[in-house]
């Protein structure tokens, strides 16, 4: 266990110890000082419980938009238990008593009002779970956290990624539920890391199940004992372009399957090698060729090696924000398609 799971387990420890004493307020506190259920007046502990619920949260948020390693579906999945298990238990145990209590001091029924624990619950119950749907089957944000996809992708690039594009899986357990079609080579795929599931990759599929992949010194790839076409491309302009690995580096135009797509050689050594993907699997590289942890890794920790199907979350559709880069926010990649 990693320290930013300790400390997203402490959050979230946090913020269950917050959302009981706002309930416990709420359903067994409330109804003795406020027997009408009219009252908006909230007690000290119950309101400082609410702040800092609010700065949890708000904490939660941020380690789960900065760090790849959260399982926000996990967390969407929790919050959106939580919520309505609580809508629930207040429309099966405390609202009947809440409603006839305040009847009995003389408040009309339609006039008692919720605790406010149960009136967010039940107001974000029903955006939290269309969150969730829309994320586990439709379309998923993914920020690029490294540059092993340039020219295609940049560091800070915030992307969709279909969900449907493979098929439609439960969040958190990734169970098949149904098949809707195949990857194909020269994807981009977000999946899960091998090695460490929580952590997602991004990467190009180039070999499917049973092919055999070979790059040699030059950088070119062949699939099956056929060169994949590439045609030489300009010098790489762009981000970090007066860094020493990427100042003057050539490129070039590769067609995988479908695919036409830059890729680019940073100044380092080339990784060679012969790989045969197993059944099963699939084989990925990064566009950024020479600084890239991809499939010819085999055995490094932090590599992906051959990816198993299960693991693949979607396809990197388009992307539709960047504001993390050294160059300041690239405006102009909003609604750039990603080939």
């Amino acid at each position: 266990m990693t320290d930013g799971d300790n400390v997203f387990i402490a959050l979230m420890c946090g913020a269950l110890v917050c959302v009981a004493a706002i309930l416990y307020d709420g359903w067994i506190l409330r109804p003795k000082r406020d027997p009408g259920a009219t009252g908006t007046a909230e007690p000290w502990p119950a309101k400082f419980a609410g702040y800092a619920l609010i700065a949890i949260a708000a904490i939660m948020l941020w380690r789960l938009f900065r760090y790849e390693a959260v399982d926000f579906s996990l967390m969407l999945v929790i919050v959106c238990a939580a919520a309505g298990a609580i809508w629930a238990l207040d429309a099966l145990l405390f609202r009947k008593r809440r409603i006839a209590a305040a009847s009995a001091a003389g408040t009309p029924p339609g006039e008692a009002r919720e605790p406010v624990a149960v009136e967010y619950a039940r107001s974000f119950f029903p955006v939290i779970l269309l969150v969730l749907v829309i994320r586990s089957f439709l379309f998923e944000p993914f920020r690029i956290p490294s540059d092993s996809m340039m020219p295609t992708l940049f560091d800070g690039d915030f992307i969709f990624v279909s969900k449907y594009s493979y098929g439609l899986r439960l969040p958190v357990t990734n169970t098949l539920l149904l098949s809707t079609g195949a990857p194909q080579r020269g994807d981009v795929i977000v999946f899960h890391l091998p090695p460490n599931p929580k952590i997602n990759y991004i990467k190009r599929l180039v070999g499917l199940p049973g092919d055999r992949v070979r790059v040699d010194a030059n950088n070119q790839v062949y699939v099956n004992g056929k060169p994949v076409p590439q045609t030489p491309g300009p010098i790489y302009k762009g981000p970090k372009d007066d860094l020493w690995n990427y100042a003057g580096v050539g490129t070039a135009y590769e067609q995988l399957g479908a695919h036409r797509h830059r890729i680019m050689f940073a100044n380092g050594p080339v990784r060679t090698g012969v790989w045969t993907v197993p059944p099963g699997h699939y084989f990925f590289m990064g566009d950024n060729r020479n600084n890239s942890k991809d499939s010819r890794w085999l055995y490094d920790p932090d590599a992906p090696g051959f990816v198993p199907a299960a693991n693949l979350v979607g396809k990197a559709v388009i992307v539709w924000l960047n504001l993390d880069t050294r160059d300041g926010p690239l405006w102009g990649r909003i609604g750039h398609k990603i080939n």
